[in-house]
């Protein structure tokens, strides 16, 4: 029997292709922003595009900081894609308006400090050893396309929890958090669905731990 997954709608994203996507990477797939249905479905793919504060406001409105919260005092896991990611993180800032975060993650979601913004385009990324995520995927590339990202990973577990696996990327000398892999909480700075299949086979790795 196949994973299920929800999408979650929060008005936010090219929803139709995150769906595609994970159903060819084998779950069984729900487009849907009922709570319930989130919180019962085998992992939840929180996606986002756009602007940091339109998204929080969007998944406020159907109470997703809640849910993802929810699923993760579980244990249930939850794919960020993109603001998806961003919005994981305490807070962003962006045109010098701060917005609070779903705060799972310390650190904050900032401009890159390249000579040419937005990230668009094909990008290797520096995978940890361990991944999971990244299996068989080490020297492959991905697609971005984005102008903000989170800069320093801040979080310290000083050995009392296993430490997130976190993957980097550079964009014009900048480093960046490309993708972290923390228990049940996964996320990719990077959009899989549009990774051709390198971005396919990382969602069939993720569907796998489902």
């Amino acid at each position: 029997m196949s994973a299920t997954v929800a999408v979650l709608d929060y008005g936010s994203g090219n929803l139709r292709s995150a769906v595609r996507a994970v159903e060819r990477a084998g779950a069984s797939v729900s487009l849907t922003s009922d709570f319930e249905e989130c919180l019962a479905a085998d992992g939840l793919l929180v996606p986002g595009v756009g602007a940091y504060a339109a998204c929080m406001a969007g998944l406020r409105a159907i109470r997703g900081e809640r849910l993802i919260g929810r699923r993760l005092a579980g244990g249930r896991p939850v794919l960020g894609i993109c603001v998806g990611m961003q919005i994981l993180f305490e807070r962003g800032v962006e045109h010098g308006v701060e917005t609070a975060g779903c705060d799972e993650w310390p650190g904050v979601v900032e401009r890159l400090q390249a000579p040419v913004v937005p990230h668009m385009g094909w990008n290797t990324v520096e995978a940890p050893t361990g991944t999971r995520l990244f299996e068989g995927l080490e020297d492959e590339r991905f697609y971005f396309v984005h102008s903000y990202a989170v800069r320093d990973w801040v979080l310290e577990t000083n050995g009392r929890t296993r430490p997130p696996l976190v993957t980097w990327a550079e964009h014009g000398g900048d480093r960046f958090v490309a993708a972290v892999e923390n228990g049940p909480l996964t996320a990719t700075q990077f959009h899989p669905e549009k990774s051709g299949d390198a971005g396919a086979a990382l969602l069939r790795n993720w569907v796998r731990s489902l």
